[in-house]
This record gives C-alpha cells, structure tokens and sequence, in this order.
C-alpha cells in the first residue's frame, strides 16, 4: 500500500474512541479486575506545526518538549492488559481538563456495566471531584496523594500526610479534607522514592494487601511501554488533526490485536511483533 494512500485515509476518515470500546468489549472480563487510570505523553520533540501537541515534561527527555497528551483506562487483571477508553487532551481544542476526561470516562465505564475491584490512580487523578465521582458509583479506589495534601485525626485540625506518625502504625484512618474517612498508607521504594497512598475502602487495614492492591497501578505503565513500543503510537507526523487522532486509534485497535493473540497464545507483545518487523525488512531488502 502507497504512503499517499495511507496518509489520505488518515486525513479523511474520522474515527472516535467509542471504536476502541467495540473491538475491547469481549476481552474485558468485568466480573474481576481493576480499572486503571494514568495519562501518557507521546514525544512529538521536533514538532512545530503539528495539531494536538503542547509542552510537557516527560520522565524520558528530563526538559519539556513537544507532545500529545492522552488520557486512558486500561482494565486489567495482572494477566490481561485491555485498553477500554481514552481522551485526547487537547485544552486548546474545548477546553476540558484531564480530570474532565477522566470523570466523563469513568460515567462511560458504569454505563458500560463495569464493576471494579478497585479504581487505581496516581496523584494528579486523586482530586476531591473525581474521588467523590468513583465513590458515588458505589466503587472503591485507591490512588496516590501528594505529601502536602491535608488529612485530619482530630476534627477541625489538618496535616499533611506525610507528617501523620508513620512509625506508630503503617496505616492510619483519617478523614481526607473535603472527602471524607480514607485509610492512608506510606509506601517506601527501594530506591527511597516515598508515595502517599489512600483508599475509600475502610476494610482495608492490611498494609500488604493495600501495598498489593495498589502495585496493580504499574499495569498501565507497561501498557503504554508496549502500545509505543509494539505498535508505534508516537510515530505519525502528519501535521494535521484528524490524521493524528486517527492514528492513534489504530495504535490502540492494533494493539488489541497482540492482547487476543497474547491472550490465546501466551506469546508476547515483543515476540509477535519481531517477525512482522523481519518480514517487512526483508521485503525491503529484496
């Protein structure tokens, strides 16, 4: 197929999210299972014209740069990796923030009939509104907060979280400024990197079993390694819109593909995606 003829299929179609949904549905397997929230950016460095890109500062370039932010669910089990939606964030273009993405999106997911385990979610997703969205859903979650963000032991008094007396017990019960009772949770990494976690589910005293339900976080971070890395999501130059839109709604269609296959067979990502890769060099070569 001509690069022309791709490029005007790009430009001329208009696909939406909602296809995503459509080809995911049977993979997703709602009875057990986390619902997963996080945002990617995809590195557009050189860009100066393109549509949808802005600055931000991703961990891999350590200096803002150019790229398109969006915002995603991913369902997952441990096992399974189904991305079920996603926003484009665009502030220029309608002016919705990513909370505003994110709320839209989690009323889709109960629509859809979705039940999570746990909603997982890191710092920039834990605001009161979204919390209280999740809560009102009759869900539970679990998400990252800032160590400044203000919790209480004693009515009308506040703290950061970070200040809690984290020697005396790894768990502690305080009511969340604005929310309400959570039990919140200090993690240390290896490398020292200390997170502040929380949760609506008042049952969940246990630190190892709060410590693992939240490691399932790192799920969507392997997700959007592979959906760069195994389906090129990052690599469409075309300066318009449409096309990139597009273009990342086949990343994310391909990608289900090598979830089936992964799915069915147990072979991975990478592994499916190698022989397609010495295929076309071949061609090439030839």
């Amino acid at each position: 197929m001509a690069h022309d003829s791709v490029s005007r299929w790009l430009s001329g179609e208009k696909l939406t999210p909602k296809m995503l949904w459509e080809q995911s549905q049977h993979l997703a397997e709602q009875a057990t299972g986390y619902l997963i929230i996080d945002d990617t950016g995809l590195d557009k460095p050189h860009a100066r014209n393109m549509a949808l890109t802005k600055k931000q500062y991703p961990g891999k370039h350590h200096k803002v740069v150019q790229g398109i932010d969006i915002v995603n669910h991913l369902w997952s089990n441990g096992e399974k990796f189904i991305p079920i939606d996603y926003r484009v964030y665009n502030p220029a273009g309608g002016g919705k923030t990513k909370n505003d993405h994110t709320r839209e999106m989690i009323h889709t997911a109960e629509k859809r009939g979705f039940k999570p385990l746990y909603a997982l979610m890191d710092a920039w997703y834990t605001s009161v509104d979204n919390l209280k969205a999740i809560a009102r859903k009759g869900w539970q979650w679990i998400g990252a907060l800032k160590r400044n963000r203000l919790v209480s032991l004693v009515q009308g008094t506040y703290i950061p979280a970070a200040n809690l007396d984290w020697a005396a017990k790894p768990v502690h019960k305080v009511w969340l400024k604005a929310y309400g009772f959570v039990l919140v949770s200090k993690l240390a990494a290896p490398n020292g990197d200390i997170t502040y976690i929380a949760t609506n589910d008042l049952s969940l005293t246990d630190y190892e079993t709060l410590k693992n339900h939240n490691a399932h976080r790192r799920d969507i971070e392997i997700f959007h390694r592979a959906i760069k890395q195994c389906r090129g999501i990052e690599r469409c130059y075309s300066v318009k819109e449409r096309s990139q839109r597009n273009h990342i709604l086949c990343a994310f269609l391909a990608f289900i593909k090598l979830e089936w296959q992964h799915i069915k067979t147990k072979i991975s990502w990478y592994q499916q995606k190698w022989p397609i890769v010495r295929s076309a060099v071949s061609v090439f070569l030839a």
